[in-house]
């Protein structure tokens, strides 16, 4: 047997236990006349009784791939455990730049405080997780009030789930990190002015932050990502809001999202203990 066909025989497995126990709608548009990317999926548990926490995950890919596609496991593993998931995808570069790929994100947020109660979900209960990239996308607009205020609301997030970010502060990594094969794409994303860079990193409103976090971060991961997540918990935990910080014991950065395949995965517990304790 190929490798291809073990691959899909241990999916069909490790999927066929949800099957009766979650649903799912996909490519669902939450912006009137947007663009292609602008749509998600939504994965709740069946026969559900009372209103669930809900999870927006935003995908990582260095602002310039990823697809919410990938990540079924993760809807069916959350809805699995209780909670509504939303996955969603927004706009990428060059074509985009983060202030347009944030703008998306803070639109899905409107729609699913809107229309979550659909799917069981609570309203409320709002937690945002982002992995690399999409951990940056979540943190700014959590902490930079344009983006919401554009869409006319106030911040709908409970809870901030960063899972090894990657851009808490563009300032510092783009002044200070040798070129390299991302260096390119990322001065397209953000631009070449370094005040813009400023205005892009979401160290730079940690003042504005009210809600809880949990902080993961991999024993491996690059140097950037371990020092500016452990530099926003020290700030946090020093102004008294709720914060947590995990490192994951030899794991590296795509490691830090791929092992969550794995329904069993001890990261799910810290996810689920924090939005337990802050519901």
């Amino acid at each position: 047997m190929s490798f291809k066909a073990i691959f899909f025989a241990f999916v069909l497995i490790l999927s066929s236990s949800w099957l009766f126990a979650v649903q799912k709608e996909k490519d669902i548009s939450y912006s009137i006349n947007g663009h292609t990317r602008n749509i998600l999926d939504i994965y709740f548990p069946k026969n559900i009784t009372s209103k669930k926490s809900v999870l927006v995950f935003i995908h990582g890919g260095s602002w310039k791939k990823g697809d919410k596609k990938t990540y079924w496991w993760l809807g069916r593993n959350m809805a699995n455990k209780g909670v509504v998931t939303v996955i969603i995808n927004y706009r990428l570069t060059p074509q985009f730049q983060y202030e347009e790929m944030a703008t998306d994100c803070a639109t899905a947020l409107k729609w699913v405080k809107n229309n979550i109660s659909q799917y069981g979900g609570n309203s409320n209960q709002i937690f945002v997780m982002g992995h690399s990239a999409g951990g940056h996308l979540a943190a700014l607009i959590n902490s930079d009030p344009r983006f919401f205020k554009h869409q006319n609301i106030q911040n709908p997030i409970k809870g901030v789930i960063l899972n090894d970010t990657f851009g808490l502060d563009m300032h510092e990594y783009l002044s200070s990190a040798e070129n390299d094969e991302y260096t390119a794409s990322f001065l397209i994303t953000f631009s070449t002015d370094q005040e813009k860079w400023k205005i892009a990193s979401p160290l730079t409103y940690l003042n504005n932050i009210r809600n809880p976090h949990l902080i993961l971060v991999g024993e491996k991961s690059y140097p950037s990502i371990k020092n500016q997540s452990k530099f926003l918990f020290d700030e946090l935990k020093s102004m008294n809001n709720p914060v947590e910080f995990h490192v994951l014991k030899n794991k590296k950065h795509i490691a830090m999202i791929s092992q969550m395949i794995f329904k069993k995965n001890g990261v799910y517990k810290y996810l689920i203990d924090f939005i337990k304790m802050h519901c």
